[in-house]
């Protein structure tokens, strides 16, 4: 822990001649205190290490709970966790360790946790991940416990309430609209999601940026939501019907694009929006821009940072310039905070032209989030270092410091009308008081009146926390005994945004409601997990052991009370429930019958197997034939479906025993098959699975266990074997690749060998082997390309290569990037992850741009041959820039004539060399894109507007 009160000097200077505040000069005449501290215990841990040798992970994303008693983080460890702020606040508390320090950590997600956000009301924390899904958490009152697969105790529980489903790339930020009307999640598919604050269901689908979206804020009043993109512009969306109010370019034409979020702010009281990563000077001056509310132009620059600015977050209170004088637009002003890459946070007051405070180095990397407490006193900064930052302030030193009434009471004069509340819901309205009698509490989305809702509880548990479809479902047992007393078990796991409701019950089985939004309270049988709805699973808890009468609503006993829920109903609501009870295994549905269902799923210890008959004669039946090495025969393979729990094994017998393959799902065996020789390798994809013997032999088979086409005998053992979606791809011993299609039940090209692969140089071998969806497969080799075969040209061709590292400007090696949308950025990631950085050279005055250019050219290809249209489209708007930027003129020109074709072409015409769509995309259209690009150029203006004027005389053409 570091904990010091660090003196920050401030010096008034005058505004520069472009409006430009300025840092302070590091001497001055006047000086302020306060604290600032460093919990060197809030940290993501790398699950690898040791306790002694542990490593920190990156830290992503901070928030405050809007009562000040926890924080979240989410991190690299694909984890939330969650903190008492008391122990980092007060030193008797840290260490006496009451409250605890660590409170939480919420493991669902499957890649880093990126943004991570509360609710206003305080009842719900939203999450987004690079697993492309957003989470809504909720509070848990008996999930304490250990946390599963380590060491940690979780003090309180929260629990994944729902599942987000939508964005097919990393959530990069997320923002709560006023009084949680609205959640909005944005991401690196460039698309921007709006979803209903009470029932979580998706309401609007915005995708008019053109590159990754890394930031989202609203409006305090509630009138606009903004975001912030790659496209380097900031747009401005009206909530009332979801179109575009402004687009604001200027301020970030020359920003730069390699930041990991670009995370914007709107002032409390609504005037002004900060956005990072802008710049002045042709992009050699890194600034924050100030926007201005209504007429959406940027005026006012903050400089000083000497690297990117990253995250701007503003205090949640106004400020008054002259606290004597009435609220007035006259006498509000506003603070905040900037982080950026060079490690420096920054703290600025809207009536000054200089900085309050400057924080230099607080970090040994950039700063990655930044969040104020709800009281305007504390700041929170996170690192990708691991690590992060407190400045705690008292009120004497932040002068004008205005209540959240005030800010209230000036933004009505906006007189703005937000929309009705969906009926039955309500989050209630948080009041931040000391005093917890008088202060209002949240409600979970009710029924529409308590009287129905008492009347249901009769009958069984009632939903909590359900909202259109997100009941959450407990199934009692009555143990046969004296005492009364009953298991509770959960049924129904996370649901999912687009699970219906119908999935789950029948819909004659839910009590009236006025708009079947609420939770309901009812009795269901056991649903078969045949006809159960698809959703993400969540770890069930053990069973516990209460009394018949359970009494919902007592007292949670946390240990650090959350001001926002009400844990002390009043003994008028404090209604005894009776536990329902399935008395007979006949009140049951019968389960389907299926091959192997009858039996649990088996778990089996993996070991090589070394002393069967089988192994011994394969060299004699392969020997001389092998190009690449047989993988080991082992007792035990797996292979997952992406996106389910269901999972295809194989067992092989270290005796005599039968050979055998199993289809589960969760606990539960679902299918099995018996083959006559041991498995080598398994694969499954979404709609088949695949099961590769040592006999050189192939099976194939579907979900339920039928096969899809007859064995294939390819007559040497598989080495790998990768499926995906309708694509099946194996690689045999003796150097033979087919890729086939399971659904037409043919191959997508005659199998060809790799040999000409691995001689290409000395001692090469294959790293991996995958298949895109397309048929075409991806061979990574360990000279650092990476290959696919082109049918047309029947030949291997490359990827890329660990040659462009040498001077391209778009190399993206060594960055994260998901494996289904951004296949060629994940290739260049993983050939980036093996190879060693070359000594520095002198290189020839064209180098970089001759490398970029041929770069940008083979990720054209790449992208065209794996079928990824997103990053075809992305590669090829960037080299539409770079040709600008250069002035190729004739490079440009030829690009422009590929993509328009033939000036009287028609489908099905004599001309049949040139087609018209490429990856899934009109070429026509993406020339209007690649011609605004020309078009802003100093270059090929000229150039742009003839070929835009030719391209719509084309267009009217093909209309008539």
């Amino acid at each position: 822990m570091v904990r010091n009160h660090v003196a920050y000097q401030f010096r008034s200077q005058a505004l520069g001649a472009q409006g430009c505040c300025t840092y302070p000069p590091s001497t001055a005449s006047s000086c302020a205190a306060m604290k600032f501290t460093k919990p060197a215990w809030v940290m993501h841990k790398d699950s690898s290490k040791t306790d002694h040798d542990t490593k920190r992970l990156s830290i992503f994303s901070v928030h405050v709970h809007p009562d000040g008693s926890r924080i979240a983080t989410g991190g690299l460890d694909a984890k939330i966790r969650i903190w008492s702020t008391k122990p980092i606040l007060n030193h008797a508390s840290e260490m006496c360790n009451r409250p605890p320090k660590s409170l939480c950590t919420l493991s669902m997600h499957t890649g880093p946790v990126l943004t991570i956000r509360w609710a206003h009301s305080g009842r719900w924390l939203a999450s987004g991940s690079d697993d492309e899904i957003v989470m809504i958490w909720d509070l848990d009152p008996s999930g304490r416990g250990k946390v599963f697969g380590s060491n940690e105790v979780n003090v309180e529980g929260w629990k994944p309430m729902k599942r987000l489903p939508g964005h097919e790339s990393d959530v990069t930020d997320l923002a709560w609209a006023p009084e949680d009307r609205y959640l909005a999640s944005v991401g690196l598919d460039s698309v921007v999601l709006v979803w209903c604050g009470y029932t979580l269901e998706r309401l609007r689908k915005l995708d008019q940026h053109q590159g990754f979206v890394k930031g989202v804020c609203w409006d305090p009043v509630g009138e606009f939501m903004a975001t912030q993109s790659d496209d380097k512009s900031v747009k401005i969306w009206r909530t009332t019907d979801w179109q575009l109010e402004a687009e604001i370019r200027k301020p970030f034409e020359d920003s730069p694009g390699s930041t990991f979020f670009r995370r914007l702010s709107w002032s409390p009281d609504g005037a002004h929006i900060t956005a990072s990563n802008a710049t002045n000077n042709k992009g050699f001056v890194f600034i924050a821009a100030v926007i201005t509310r209504g007429t959406w132009t940027s005026e006012i620059s903050l400089v000083g940072h000497e690297n990117t600015v990253e995250v701007a977050a503003y205090n949640p209170h106004i400020f008054l310039r002259n606290p004597a004088s009435p609220i007035a637009t006259s006498n509000i002003c506003s603070v905040v905070a900037l982080g950026a890459d060079d490690r420096s946070i920054s703290i600025w007051q809207t009536k000054s032209a200089r900085p309050l405070i400057v924080a230099r180095e607080v970090f040994e990397r950039q700063i990655m989030d930044l969040s104020w407490s709800w009281d305007g006193l504390t700041l929170y900064a996170a690192s990708s270092d691991g690590t992060i930052a407190v400045f705690h302030f008292d009120p004497e030193e932040l002068e004008g410091i205005a209540p959240h009434s005030a800010q209230e009471q000036y933004l009505h004069k906006f007189g703005f009308v937000p929309p009705p509340i969906p009926e039955g819901f309500s989050h209630g309205t948080f009041t931040h008081s000391t005093d917890a009698a008088s202060a209002s509490r949240i409600t979970p989305p009710p029924s529409p009146n308590r009287a129905q809702s008492q009347s249901q509880s009769q009958s069984g548990f009632g939903a909590s926390n359900g909202v259109n479809g997100a009941e959450h479902i407990n199934k009692l047992v009555a143990k046969k005994s004296n005492k009364k007393r009953v298991q509770p078990m959960l049924m129904s796991s996370v649901p999912s945004a687009s699970t219906s409701r119908s999935a789950l019950v029948s819909t004659s089985a839910l009590p009236p409601s006025a708009n079947g939004l609420g939770p309901r309270a009812f009795q269901v049988p056991e649903i078969p997990r045949s006809r159960q709805a698809s959703h993400s699973a969540s770890p069930v808890p053990s069973p516990r052991t209460y009394d018949a009468d359970i009494e919902m609503g007592g007292p949670m006993d946390m240990d650090v009370p959350i001001d926002a829920l009400d844990t002390s109903m009043s003994s008028a609501n404090k209604g005894k429930r009776k536990a329902s009870v399935l008395d007979t295994p006949e009140d049951r549905p019968s389960k389907p019958r299926t091959l192997g269902g009858d039996r649990p799923r088996e778990t089996v210890a993996v070991r090589e197997i070394t002393s069967t008959s089988l192994v011994s004669t394969r060299p004699q039946l392969f020997e001389g034939a092998n190009l690449l090495p047989v993988p080991p025969l082992l007792t035990f393979l797996s292979a997952n479906v992406e996106g389910s729990d269901f999972v295809f094994e194989a067992r092989n017998s270290e005796g005599d025993g039968a050979t055998e393959v199993t289809f589960a799902d969760g606990k539960q065996t679902l299918w099995l098959d018996y083959l006559p020789s041991p498995v080598l390798a398994l694969t499954a994809s979404t709609t088949f699975c695949g099961a590769a013997t040592q006999d050189g032999s192939v099976n194939v088979y579907s979900h339920t266990g039928r096969r899809l086409m007859a064995t294939l005998s390819f007559g040497s053992p598989c080495v790998m074997m990768h499926g995906c979606k309708l694509a099946l791809m194996i690689l045999t011993a003796s150097g033979q690749l087919s890729s086939i299609n399971v659904k037409n039940v043919a191959s997508f090209f005659p199998p060809t060998s790799v040999a000409p692969l691995l001689s290409s140089s000395p001692n090469c071998t294959i790293l991996s082997a995958t298949v895109r969806h397309n048929g075409a497969p991806m061979i990574h080799c360990s000279s650092g390309i990476a290959y696919t075969y082109d049918v047309q040209l029947f030949s291997w061709t490359k990827l890329s290569e660990r040659w462009w590292a040498e001077g391209s400007d778009v190399w993206q090696g060594r960055q994260r990037a998901n494996k289904d949308k951004d296949i060629v950025a994940s290739i260049e990631g993983a050939i980036g992850s093996t190879s060693i950085p070359a000594p520095h050279k002198e290189r020839p005055t064209w180098w970089n741009t001759a490398l970029t250019l041929g770069h940008l050219e083979s990720k054209l290809h790449a992208a065209k041959a794996l079928d990824s249209a997103l990053e075809y489209k992305q590669a090829l708007l960037i080299y539409a820039r770079k040709l600008a930027d250069e002035g190729f003129r004739a490079k440009a020109e030829e690009l422009i004539k590929e993509l328009f074709g033939p000036i009287f072409w028609r489908p099905g015409g004599r001309d049949d060399s040139w087609t018209p769509v490429v990856a899934g995309m009109a070429k026509r259209d993406l020339l209007r894109e690649v011609l605004s690009v020309f078009a802003r150029s100093k270059t090929l203006t000229k150039l742009a507007l003839d070929w835009q004027d030719t391209l719509k005389k084309a267009s009217n053409d093909d209309q008539l």
